[in-house]
């Protein structure tokens, strides 16, 4: 076994107001495994506690209010009651000496009306529909046509959204990220094939990037800049999302942030869709859009990176941090292998969404040789 510590992945980093122990990212990570009204339980805190030898983690995508769910047990940040599951897991990660951000969301069209208050339909810039599934507590249900939102109704919603960041800081979380990628609310009000609108809020590129960079705002008011990041997936086309010129929108996008420098921003590489490897459509990866970051504003890759595809980011300068998913559901332990360069354990994609702790909490650890700890160099770091 490879004992090689020298790895620029683990090489200490800044990131706004923290210093990192690593530059390993564990990916916000959708495993709807919440508990009843969408509270987070003990078996989530020790999910995270397992996983908190990353220098950044980012909780998984919780919701901002009632009708911004997608799929059924997930978490939600807009009760009390949920703060006070959260805060299991925030506790048992700082106990770790871990940072962790959270990711907040609202599904938008990803959604089904099975998801939402009432049963009504699920809300979205414009009345198209999405295509595709959501999994529901009836089982896998085909989305409906979405309703659109009144244009009096986008504040309440950057409202949610300003709430939702208070109430992670009430949780106990080191900060927040947007989710703007995936096809979810945010990402539809950006891109001209989900958002028609005529508004305010479409039309348009100035005016469809205005809720994204709203809800932005918001964040930033609640946290300060250097607490808060954002992902976006410039390639993705899951949840049928389109845009005319995507290059430019994204530029746009990126320039926009630039002037609030944030503590990130966070890029899906074109290579991944939701957790599988694709052929890539679109070239808009970490390494052709790093020259648009500027200032202090870090960034992260995700999707579909290996300890030798991460190694070569850092080392070319393309990405800051380097973000991992599917290898942390199934290696909690994931700097210590990486470290070691040791095996990693294969993991089960029948379990990745919903269920017990089976595939969630029952991956064991690396079983270290004796002099394993002294080989490995995972100094412990919080806030400066």
């Amino acid at each position: 076994m490879d004992h090689t510590t020298t790895l620029k992945l683990l090489e200490p980093t800044t990131l706004g107001p923290y210093n990192l122990r690593n530059r390993i990212v564990m990916a916000p990570l959708t495993r709807m495994r919440a508990g009843a009204d969408n509270v987070p339980t003990e078996m989530n805190a020790a999910y995270y506690q397992q996983r908190a030898g990353a220098g950044l983690m980012i909780a998984e995508a919780t919701s901002i209010s009632p009708f911004g769910y997608g799929y059924v047990n997930a978490p939600g940040i807009h009760t009390w009651e949920q703060v006070i599951g959260w805060r299991k897991v925030t506790r048992a990660v700082h106990a770790e000496d871990g940072i962790i951000f959270l990711q907040i969301v609202h599904m938008g069209r990803m959604s089904h009306d099975a998801l939402q208050p009432g049963h009504l339909l699920p809300l979205a810039p414009s009345a198209l529909s999405p295509g595709g599934n959501s999994p529901t507590a009836e089982g896998s249900k085909p989305r409906p046509v979405p309703r659109a939102l009144e244009t009096a109704e986008i504040h309440g919603i950057v409202e949610d959204f300003r709430r939702a960041a208070y109430l992670a800081m009430e949780a106990g979380f080191d900060g927040v990220e947007l989710h703007g990628a995936n096809g979810y609310l945010i990402e539809q009000f950006l891109y001209d094939g989900s958002n028609r609108r005529t508004d305010i809020y479409g039309g348009s590129l100035e005016n469809r990037a205005r809720f994204f960079l709203q809800v932005t705002e918001a964040a930033v008011e609640v946290w300060g800049a250097a607490r808060v990041g954002v992902r976006i997936s410039p390639s993705n086309i899951f949840g049928n999302m389109h845009d005319t010129d995507r290059f430019y929108t994204v530029s746009y996008l990126i320039s926009q942030l630039n002037k609030l420098q944030l503590a990130y921003l966070h890029i899906i590489e074109p290579r991944i869709a939701g957790n599988t490897d694709i052929e890539p459509q679109f070239d808009l990866g970490s390494d052709r859009l790093r020259s648009l970051v500027t200032g202090t504003t870090k960034l992260i890759s995700a999707g579909g990176n290996t300890r030798e595809i991460a190694e070569h980011i850092l080392n070319e300068g393309t990405a800051d941090l380097v973000a991992f998913g599917r290898l942390y559901v199934s290696n909690p332990d994931l700097p210590m292998r990486f470290a070691l360069n040791a095996p990693l354990a294969p993991y089960d994609r029948a379990t990745f969404y919903g269920g017990s702790e089976k595939g969630y909490l029952d991956y064991p650890p690396l079983q270290q040789d004796p002099l394993a700890a002294s080989r490995t160099v995972l100094p412990s770091y919080r806030a400066v």
